[in-house]
This record gives structure tokens, C-alpha cells and sequence, in this order.
């Protein structure tokens, strides 16, 4: 094949003849022609000038194709070379390259960069250079994460640093299960009234209001009880969570020390924050209301079912703008209305997946506590040979109460740092994704290499 200009790589020196070629006509008009018109089928513009003179023999003689234009590029010089003489790739040729294992003389490997030995500069051949991995100093890479990392990372949290999360999440939940079982077998001691309440098919107002008053006021304290212990843990965890991602550990003292200035706000956050469910819920149930008192019965199932699905998704679209407030209130010191806006601002753009993310957590949970209390309900039913299943005195009796509870215990071990490590690696997650804040987690980790990377270079002479 004839070479054409801007084919070759510059500095190569032109084919040999080949010996098996035959031998060019003598005919000095032949030539003269073939110079003039160019050869049978070629396109390429050629000079009528007369033939040069031949080189002296101390000069080395032009070698360049006839059919080549006067004016070249320059050679490269004798350091870049492109290419063993014997065509045989070297190491990394293929995969640096990317002109495949054999391309003769002329494509060698790579030659490396100005400097000598050491690591690569950006340049031409970085497209084709493995990227560098993102620095891991604890539990999770310092890079934006997939699913499977942020639910890894939290598992990975409970075991790397088993002690303190269980210290946390079993104190927690032993404190809450016992008060519960407490109230509820002394608060609801005395069940006739309940007894009563299923025996009769048209119960007054006062039996009802009799009957549910001390169920309701027992569940109500459980549930204060139970808030305030998800608060203390969700607290600690965060703290313990923030800590693992720079490979640091933490103790039960440390980690209640950075939790405590912030546990009141937190308080007032996961009550605001279902607050506003419910209020935005109510806003939607409340045309179904109205129109039920005035008796128009079929208008009004029909608002009911409308507006109970308008509450539902406003419900489902504040808890996810509004998951991401409590660790933006324990790890930036926010308050709590600063907490909501920043965890909206994250949420931002990112709804859906974090909405994914959320709800295959909550599907997680779920399934660990049903696991969990299989064996417990099944231990419970042959105890009390099945009456816990219809006997109210039986279910809330000491030996019943204290089963769940042990079971309860041991779901609430799992699901408490599986949750709080969740929304804390979404949090940070998002913050990497938005801010770039795996280089200032680089930098407090000690990553080498990260001392002066920020988002503003340095000061001249700082």
C-alpha cells in the first residue's frame, strides 16, 4: 500500500524495498514520466519540477516517497520513540495503548512522561489509565455511594465497632421494653372492662370512653417512652456512624458527650416531624368530614378514600424531604427549623432514590422483627396454650409481656443502629454528592495526599 501524507508517524524512516520487486525501469523518459504523471490509479497531486540532483556521498541521501509533498512535519526526537524495532508489545502496551497486542515497527509502548520515573501527569494518555481508587479509611470509600454501600456501611458499622453499638442499642432498648412491660401490666391489670366492652354488641359512650381510656393512656406513655429512647439512639449512632466513616473509634462516654448538647432539639424535631403528618393528613381527610356530617353519606366515602390517599402521598413526601434532618441537626450543630431546611436542600433532586433507599430499609427492618418474633409469639401461644391470642388477661399477663419483651429487645438491637446508620451514610452521601465532601472526610481521616485539597486553593504563603 503507498503511503499518503499524515499517515506515518513522524520521525519513521521510509519501507525497505523489497528485494522481490522488479527492478525499476532504465528508461530515463519512463521515469521522468511516471514522475510527472504519478503512478496508475493515484489521486495525489504531484511537483513537475525537474529531478533534484542526487545527494553528495558524504550526505545522507533523502529517502521521502517521490509521491510525499516537499514540506513535512519534523521528526521526533530520539527520545520518543514510537516502537520496538521488532514490534513485539511490551508490558501494559494492550492496555495503554489501545492499538492491540502487534502493530510492527512503529507503535511501542507509551513513552513516559517528562520527568522520568514517578507518578503519571494528566496528558494525552490519561484517558486510557486505570482511575485511581477513592481513599477508604473506614467503613465506607470516600466517593458518592450505591445501595448496596450505604447498607453495607451500616452493617459494616455495627461490627467494627460492636461494642459501642450494642452497649447503645441494648441499653436503649432494654430501658424502653422494661418501662413498657411495666406499664403495661400494671396499667392494664384490671381488663374486665375490655372483657366487657367485646361482650357487648351495643356498648353507651361511657363504656367505651371507660374502656379504651386506660388502653389509650398505656399506649400513649409506651409510645412517649419509646420516643425518647429512638432519640437517645439515633443520637449516639449518628455520632459513632460519623466516626467510622474516618476510620476513628468512639466510646459510650464520647459518644454521649457529643450527643448530649443536641438531644432536646432532637427531641422537638422527631415530634415536629410527625406532627406535620398528621396535620397534613387531617388537611386532606377534612372535606370527607364535613360532607359525612351533613349526611350525604356516598359523596362523602368517596372524599374519605381521596383525601386518605392525598394524605398519604403528602405524608410519604414529607417524611422523605424531612428524613435527612436529624443527622444534619447532630453532625452540623443545626437548629431544628435549620436542620428541616438543610434536609430539604439535600433531599432536593435526589427525592426518588432517597424515597428507594428509605423504604427498602424500612422493608429490612420489618423483616428482621417478623423473624425475630416468630419464635417469641410461638413460645407465647404454647405458654399460655393459645389463650394469648383471645383472652385479653392472658396478653398483657406477666409471662406474656415479659416473651415479647425479650423479643422486642433483641429486634430493636438490630433495628436501631441499622436505621440510625442508614439515614446518617444518606446524609453524608448526599453531602459528597452536592459539596464534595469526601475531600474535607479525606483530609480529617489523614488521607496522604489530601492536606491541601479543597474547594479554594490556599492562600500564596499560607
Amino acid at each position: 500500500m503507498n503511503d499518503s501524507p499524515g499517515w506515518a508517524a513522524p520521525g519513521s524512516s521510509s519501507p525497505e524495498p523489497d528485494p522481490a520487486d522488479p527492478a525499476p525501469a532504465e528508461n530515463g523518459s519512463g521515469a521522468e514520466a511516471e514522475k510527472a504523471h504519478g503512478t496508475p490509479g493515484d489521486d495525489t497531486e504531484h511537483a513537475t519540477s525537474p529531478i533534484p540532483p542526487q545527494s553528495p556521498p558524504n550526505e545522507p541521501a533523502d529517502q521521502r516517497p517521490p509521491n510525499w509533498a516537499p514540506e513535512q512535519p519534523p521528526a521526533a526526537p530520539r527520545s520518543w520513540t514510537w516502537g520496538s524495532q521488532s514490534g513485539t508489545p511490551t508490558a501494559g502496551q494492550g492496555a495503554q495503548s489501545g492499538y492491540g497486542p502487534s502493530r510492527g515497527r512503529g507503535w511501542g509502548p507509551t513513552p513516559p512522561p517528562p520527568g522520568g520515573p514517578g507518578p503519571r501527569q494528566p496528558g494525552w494518555h490519561s484517558g486510557w489509565a486505570q482511575q485511581p481508587q477513592a481513599p477508604k479509611p473506614g467503613v465506607v470509600p470516600l466517593r458518592p455511594l450505591g445501595v448496596g454501600e450505604v447498607l453495607d456501611g451500616s452493617v459494616s458499622t455495627m461490627r467494627a465497632h460492636w461494642r459501642t453499638v450494642l452497649g447503645i442499642s441494648l441499653a436503649v432498648a432494654v430501658i424502653t421494653e422494661v418501662i413498657a412491660a411495666l406499664v403495661m401490666g400494671l396499667w392494664l391489670d384490671d381488663t374486665s372492662e375490655l372483657d366487657a366492652l367485646a361482650n357487648n354488641d351495643n356498648p353507651s359512650l361511657d363504656e367505651l370512653n371507660n374502656a379504651l381510656s386506660g388502653m389509650l393512656s398505656s399506649l400513649a406513655v409506651v409510645a412517649v417512652v419509646g420516643m425518647l429512647g429512638s432519640v437517645i439512639a439515633t443520637a449516639m449512632l449518628t455520632v459513632v456512624v460519623s466516626r467510622a466513616v474516618l476510620g476513628r473509634s468512639v466510646t459510650l462516654g464520647e459518644a454521649w458527650r457529643d450527643s448530649r448538647p443536641q438531644l432536646l432539639r432532637l427531641l422537638g424535631l422527631l415530634v415536629l416531624i410527625p406532627l406535620l403528618v398528621s396535620v397534613a393528613m387531617a388537611i386532606c381527610l377534612l372535606p370527607g368530614l364535613l360532607v359525612s356530617f351533613t349526611g350525604i353519606s356516598s359523596l362523602a366515602v368517596v372524599l374519605l378514600f381521596f383525601g386518605f390517599l392525598g394524605g398519604v402521598v403528602a405524608a410519604v413526601w414529607m417524611w422523605v424531604r424531612f428524613c435527612l434532618a436529624p443527622p444534619a441537626l447532630m453532625l452540623e450543630k443545626q437548629g431544628l427549623i435549620a436542620a428541616m431546611r438543610r434536609s430539604g436542600k439535600l433531599v432536593s433532586g435526589s427525592w426518588w432514590r432517597i424515597l428507594g433507599i428509605q423504604l427498602l430499609a424500612f422493608v429490612l427492618v420489618t423483616a428482621i422483627s417478623f423473624v425475630i418474633s416468630i419464635p417469641t409469639t410461638a413460645l407465647t401461644a404454647l405458654v399460655s396454650g393459645g389463650a394469648a391470642f383471645t383472652d385479653t388477661a392472658a396478653a398483657t399477663g406477666w409471662t406474656s409481656l415479659i416473651i415479647n419483651g425479650i423479643g422486642s429487645v433483641v429486634a430493636s438491637t438490630i433495628s436501631l443502629p441499622l436505621n440510625a446508620g442508614i439515614t446518617a451514610l444518606l446524609y453524608l452521601d448526599q453531602r459528597v454528592r452536592r459539596e464534595a465532601l469526601d475531600l474535607e472526610l479525606a483530609r480529617a481521616a489523614g488521607v496522604p495526599g489530601y492536606e491541601f485539597r479543597d474547594t479554594e486553593p490556599p492562600a500564596p504563603g499560607s
